[in-house]
């Protein structure tokens, strides 16, 4: 049965049923701060894409001794990650606290009374956040949404049954999406798996497998083709550098100079940056320089170490990104060369919750270096290959875009009573 409609007074949410309340957030949640000053809790929280989990061993800089100025949060509290609103790219600033715990203060914590279930007001606030109905809550030079402003805002309030109702709806049908994306994330880790294999296969051994081989003296690399020879990145290439992150505060005016960071790096050409900095600020950073295309930039810190990318922009990078310029053979296979260096490099890799390698690591290792002519044979040879590759890829990851944008949507219809579940 259809419910009749009335407006909601909130512009980009419309009509809602008409037996709805229509409220202001404020009356029916509190803000949680409790300060975990005598650090009895140390089951320290963090965000992940939407998900408030534990912080297991090495996963993060923090330990227990420096949880005192950490918020408590019970179950069933709401986290929203209201920092820099402007600076936002991917919407997943909302997550349930499902555990007891402590969290950074800096996000906003709340908590719902007993007129709202907290399962469907979690996924109310996904729909604010996936609209970016947040962004025109946030106040100050940094756009951060605080809960004196938060809680002047409107919100609306079914019937507690249909709260449940459409939570468990939701909890059922995002939780197939999330089985569908994590599927096809699979099949694309897979894809990268036996690209990575063919990479390092073609140039540690070449293209005619009837080669004479020899040792290469170098563990990871093993046996190559006799005539092959090896050789130090750092004697390959003019210039290895990096850059930095500028203070924000140095950011915040107009951006026109491109700066890439290590999530910038895709494996394959680099055609426009998400990010820019003011020039002005070139003078006030010394590590910062334009790097001039084209060029291999590496990833040396967290989960992507050893990416590579050739960039065709000019482009300041950040401190987690090695420049490689000028390499005094053929670019485009030692681009393959480096690309088959990243288990080795993972290998070599420090750290806990932030494992890296040093430009000094890239510079001193060794790779294999073939006869010109058979640098540009792999090279066109890899090309061909891995474009096939990337293809199938790129129409895995539209997929997953296109299920993401679904879940939105099917959180929107829900959650705004556009479409009711069966009671």
């Amino acid at each position: 049965m259809t419910n009749t409609m009335k407006h909601s007074g909130i512009p980009w949410i419309g009509n809602i049923p008409n037996h709805w309340e229509v409220e202001l957030i404020g009356n029916h949640i509190k803000e949680v701060d409790c300060p975990n000053s005598a650090n009895n809790e140390s089951n320290a929280l963090q965000f992940k894409m939407g998900t408030i989990i534990p912080k297991k061993g090495g996963d993060s800089k923090y330990n227990p001794e420096t949880l005192e100025s950490y918020n408590i949060v019970e179950k069933g509290d709401i986290i929203i990650n209201g920092l820099n609103l402007s600076f936002d790219f991917i919407s997943q600033r909302v997550g349930l606290v499902k555990e007891k715990g402590v969290i950074t203060s800096a996000y906003l914590a709340v908590r719902p009374d007993k007129a709202i279930n907290s399962e469907y007001l979690t996924y109310l606030f996904k729909a604010y956040d996936n609209c970016k109905a947040f962004h025109g809550m946030g106040k100050g030079l940094r756009q951060t949404l605080a809960y004196k402003e938060f809680k002047t805002n409107l919100i609306f309030v079914p019937p507690l049954t249909e709260q449940k109702a459409i939570a468990d709806y939701l909890d059922k049908h995002c939780a197939e999406v999330d089985e569908m994306v994590s599927l096809q994330e699979k099949i694309i880790e897979e894809l990268r798996a036996y690209r990575q294999a063919i990479i390092t296969e073609t140039v540690t051994r070449g293209l005619n497998p009837n080669a004479p081989m020899k040792d290469s003296g170098v563990e990871w690399i093993g046996q190559i083709p006799e005539r092959w020879d090896v050789n130090k990145t750092i004697r390959l290439f003019e210039t290895i550098g990096s850059g930095t992150t500028p203070k924000f505060d140095d950011i915040i005016e107009e951006r026109n100079i491109n700066w890439l960071q290590s999530g910038d790096i895709n494996g394959g050409y680099i055609e426009k940056a998400q990010n820019q900095i003011p020039e002005r600020i070139l003078n006030q950073y010394s590590a910062l320089k334009i790097y001039t295309s084209p060029y291999i930039i590496i990833a040396m810190y967290g989960a992507s170490i050893g990416n590579t990318a050739i960039s065709l922009i000019d482009a300041c990078v950040n401190q987690a990104c090695c420049v490689l310029q000028k390499s005094k053979q053929i670019q485009s296979y030692f681009f393959y060369a480096l690309q088959s260096a990243k288990s080795y490099w993972n290998m070599l890799s420090v750290g806990g919750g932030q494992p890296n390698i040093s430009q000094e690591i890239i510079k001193q290792t060794w790779l294999p270096v073939p006869p010109l002519h058979e640098q540009q044979e792999i090279a066109d040879y890899l090309d061909k290959k891995t474009a096939k590759i990337d293809q199938l890829i790129a129409i895995k990851l539209q997929k997953i875009e296109e299920l993401k944008e679904y879940r939105k949507s099917l959180i929107y219809e829900y959650v705004t009573g556009k479409k009711q579940p069966i009671l």
